[in-house]
């Protein structure tokens, strides 16, 4: 078993020595009760380093962890990312415990539709089957056809060989995919709240301020600023990007953290971070993680009716 001074060593071009230190009890605490309780910790690629690099077991994207939490060998499941994410986890492990650090971890693209909402567009569209971002909760999910993420939603939407679809919630996300395809896709009036905040400007702005900056967005941003970039892609398919590229210097138009972790593995690239943080995902910490595990701190649990059509909309994404 790895000790925290040990693992202190993948994050130290990203946290300082003196932050670390605080962190190295709840660490060394949290190796220990994943060993004692055979669980397992699914990160997403915002979490912050010391939980990405150090104490996840599992981590990626929305899409890498719905296919891995599918496959986990463990009792328990702490989902270090928002609550859509844990449900899930847990849509797919229904035996297993699935936890999630703090309830208030949320998505304002899971807030922005509900199950009423979906029976609307399919009385005002009927028909035409509806997609669903995985951003979103169980009972949208139930009330859906099938579910996307950012990293499949072309795919996904070609997959159904149909000459329209509705795609829900984030409207960017649809509209960007629209670019990229024949089919109509009608779009819903949801936004992420850290990608909505990108601007054209602010990727022209980095270009005159760092000459030769390689700029990467994410399908969440809005079209004109997806126009902008360089390349737009998931979050996994940002991180291959750098790697299989390799640009001297390079900016993220994601989340923060990502840019954090990505670094972690590149020294020779020079990161620009224009930083906008999900205040949902900084809810996750390495001390409610450690809770979570102490004290089976909010364990996540979905209505069976709900859950059995959900899982049916998951699966049929990862059948693709």
């Amino acid at each position: 078993m790895q000790s925290a001074a040990s693992l202190y060593e993948r994050v130290s071009r990203v946290v300082p020595k003196a932050e670390w230190l605080t962190f190295e009890d709840d660490v060394e605490a949290i190796i220990d009760l994943k060993r004692r309780r055979n669980a397992v910790i699914l990160a997403h690629n915002y979490q912050t380093p010391e939980i990405f690099h150090c104490v996840a077991d599992i981590v990626g994207d929305s899409l890498a962890l719905a296919r891995k939490a599918a496959e986990v060998d463990a009792d328990v499941i702490v989902l270090a990312g928002v609550h859509f994410m844990a449900e899930t986890a847990k849509l797919l492990n229904p035996e297993k415990t699935v936890l999630i650090p703090d309830l208030r971890a949320g998505c304002s693209l899971a807030d922005s539709i509900m199950p009423e909402d979906i029976a609307l567009l399919r009385k005002a569209h009927p028909g035409v089957p509806v997609i669903t971002y995985v951003n979103t909760s169980a009972a949208v999910k139930a009330a859906s056809d099938i579910c996307c993420t950012s990293g499949n939603a072309k795919q996904v939407v070609e997959s159904l060989g149909v000459p329209r679809v509705l795609m829900i919630p984030d409207e960017y996300l649809a509209r960007n995919v629209a670019r990229e395809t024949s089919v109509e896709v009608i779009a819903w009036h949801g936004h992420c709240e850290v990608h909505e905040l990108f601007t054209a400007e602010d990727v022209r702005q980095l270009r005159e301020n760092h000459p030769g900056v390689t700029v990467l967005a994410h399908p969440e941003c809005p079209p004109e600023v997806v126009a902008e970039a360089d390349f737009a892609g998931s979050t996994a398919v940002m991180s291959d990007y750098v790697a299989k590229k390799r640009p001297a210097r390079v900016v993220l138009l994601t989340e923060c953290s990502m840019s954090d972790n990505v670094a972690v593995h590149y020294p020779d690239i020079e990161f620009i971070r224009p930083c906008n943080l999900c205040p949902h995902m900084k809810r996750i910490d390495l001390s409610n993680i450690r809770m979570a595990l102490e004290q089976n701190q909010h364990e996540v649990t979905i209505d069976p009716t709900i859950a059995l059509a959900a899982r049916r909309a998951v699966e049929r994404m990862l059948a693709i």
